[in-house]
């Protein structure tokens, strides 16, 4: 299979700043506690697809201390995120990863599904296609292939609204491009979607924050 580079964007797991929507049933120390275990699961799945460069796109600071753990086995590379809304950072960084010569693979990290085998399934769909997509249940998706980035794709979206997924196939039609979609998945965003957690992965959901029903 060709090289393909997995960029995964990612926010530092502050209480207060990632994983905000689930507050409200967690409290901001345990969503964010959630948000890292999370962002280590992508990570890991991303590592073990074994498709080539890892990527860590990171924000709000590349250089805190937080991130530099990553950087010890010497197998991931820290990148720092564009300023402006999420089109412009995923954007930013899919320009920057397909310098490197090869197709990228945005991915975020709130997909426990999306994992190793559903990673090299896509990526053997983008060789073969201009790019690929993994839609989720709320209307959005958790990756996006391209081998080359088109603003059309990431500018004026409504993000974190149930139409951003349908919204980038009408584009891709308009570029004229051919993508491969795998099956809809679902992300962890809202406080229901910690009872599917705790069912399809009790791995990242056996900790006593998500003892009781959320709220």
């Amino acid at each position: 299979m060709n090289t393909t580079r997995i960029i995964v964007i990612a926010k530092e797991p502050i209480p207060g700043f990632a994983k905000t929507r689930l507050i409200p049933a967690l409290g901001a120390d345990a969503a964010a506690a959630l948000a890292d275990r999370l962002l280590q699961h992508a990570l890991s799945q991303a590592l073990a697809a074994d498709l080539g460069p890892v990527e860590l796109c990171v924000a709000p600071h590349r250089d805190a201390a937080y991130w530099q753990q990553y950087l010890q086995n010497g197998n991931v590379t820290l990148t720092q995120q564009a300023e402006g809304d999420l089109g412009v950072r995923m954007m930013r960084a899919a320009e920057q990863g397909l310098r490197h010569g090869c197709p990228v693979m945005l991915i975020g990290t709130d997909c426990p599904g999306l994992n190793a085998r559903r990673l090299r399934a896509l990526a053997e769909a983008l060789s073969r296609h201009d790019a690929c997509l993994c839609p989720v249940s709320d209307g959005g998706y958790a990756l996006l292939g391209l081998h080359q980035a088109h603003p059309l794709l990431f500018t004026d979206m409504p993000w974190s609204t149930p139409d951003v997924a349908r919204l980038t196939r009408e584009r891709l039609q308009q570029l004229n491009w051919r993508w491969a979609e795998c099956e809809p998945l679902w992300d962890v965003d809202e406080p229901n979607d910690l009872i599917r957690l705790r069912a399809g992965y009790p791995e990242l959901a056996e900790y006593p924050e998500l003892a009781g029903e959320p709220s």
